[in-house]
């Protein structure tokens, strides 16, 4: 409960600690599941101090226990061990300390942890963690790699030699972690993100060499599933032997069956990529040639046409058609022309000839009053009227005489 406490009204040091001892006083016993960091086991000492750890999250809290408690285990328990113990909070409240009182100890079997990871695997896939459309592609050559692995390790070896030896240029960031044990998992954690951090690192491998179901557990870590899960670069888990499958290799976008396969997945062979190069460059060519040869021959053929051969031969054809069109044309034009001209001038015979102009060259004159009339019948006019005549070559009046 709540305490009515001041800077004018403060509890004293000892005070407080005993409340908090009091709190935890009321606490009952529980059960608590941790690996054994530390252990000691003094000869004739009837307790035995050992030290739990949460590996996901660097925690850890001293365990006592009596000697005929841990007599139990003592052939199966050791350092590195994961156990289950019944124990109960207990307060030492001249130094402030929180400390375990364990009546009962169990250590972990093979066969539960199997059934745990599977539980887990489970929940996380649920979650999608595991799904296919996030995987990330590896990039073609990598410039930088970084690789996570323990110091002075197999893997490491096998990683940076066998990719120095398929592509001498390739470079590495190296982190060296724990591999196994109670500081594996937030190492490894740390150093995924920090490679994943450097905008120069392309892909990201985590190796470790093969070991017990136990060495491979801090892989199957759920704090370090979800950081390589939130990876903006990708990575590739190498971790132990080909029937080991931590959870990592779920998460991970490429699974590879060993750290040297690792190797041989992520870089790219220099001799093979030669090869690939070279074969690429000459069906390339055989496909150029190929193409300029059948254009060639297509340039040819159409060149053997005879309208490519000689291409005036039809225009000089045509103009030949055109030439006896015309002088067609023209003949048969004349000959209208002429015949044209030979009618006409037989109409303009006759037409002269039928003209009163050709009567009056005869000798005929014809006579007109004065208002132009036509004197046909001598009864039209009168004595002494004045007529005029009109001849040929011109006229003239005459009067009408009674």
């Amino acid at each position: 409960m709540a305490l009515n406490t001041s800077a004018d009204a403060p509890l004293p040091v000892g005070e407080v600690s005993r409340l908090i001892g009091g709190w935890i006083d009321r606490l009952g016993a529980v059960w608590v599941e941790g690996q054994i960091t530390q252990l000691s086991r003094r000869p004739g000492a009837g307790v035995v101090f050992l030290t739990l750890r949460d590996p996901s999250y660097d925690i850890s809290v001293s365990v006592t226990c009596y000697r005929q408690v841990f007599e139990a285990v003592a052939d199966v328990v050791s350092e590195g061990a994961r156990v289950v113990v019944l124990a109960k909070p207990e307060w030492y409240a001249p130094r402030g300390q929180l400390s375990l009182r364990a009546t009962e100890i169990k250590p972990v079997g093979v066969g539960e942890l199997l059934v745990r990871l599977e539980q887990l695997k489970k929940s996380l896939a649920s979650e999608g963690l595991f799904a296919a459309d996030r995987k990330k592609a590896l990039p073609f050559l990598p410039q930088l790699i970084g690789l996570v692995c323990g110091r002075a390790s197999a893997a490491e070896r096998d990683v940076l030699e066998n990719a120095r030896h398929r592509w001498p240029a390739v470079r590495f960031e190296v982190r060296n972690v724990p591999v196994q044990g109670v500081h594996a998992v937030p190492q490894v954690v740390q150093a995924v993100k920090e490679l994943d951090a450097l905008d120069a690192v392309d892909v990201i491998i985590v190796a470790r060499g093969g070991g017990s179901v136990e060495d491979l557990l801090p892989f199957s870590d759920e704090q370090l599933v979800r950081a390589v899960a939130a990876c903006r670069t990708p990575v590739v888990s190498a971790i132990g032997h080909e029937p080991d499958n931590p959870l990592l290799d779920f998460v991970a976008d490429l699974r590879a069956s060993t750290p040297t396969d690792a190797a041989k997945k992520v870089v790219p062979d220099v001799g093979e990529e030669y090869e690939r190069v070279r074969f690429l460059r000459d069906r390339a060519r055989r496909s150029v040639q190929s193409f300029i040869d059948r254009e060639e021959r297509g340039l040819a053929h159409a060149l053997a046409r005879p309208s490519i051969e000689d291409p005036h031969r039809m225009v000089d054809e045509r103009a030949d058609q055109v030439a006896a069109l015309l002088d067609r044309g023209r003949r048969t034009l004349g000959h209208l022309l002429d015949r044209a001209d030979s009618e006409l001038t037989h109409t303009h015979a006759r037409v002269v000839a039928l003209s009163p102009a050709a009567t009056l060259q005869r000798g005929y004159a014809v006579l007109q009053k004065a208002d132009g009339h036509v004197v046909r019948d001598p009864d039209e006019v009168a004595a002494g009227e004045a007529l005029r005549a009109r001849v040929a070559e011109g006229e003239f009046t005459v009067r009408v005489d009674a």
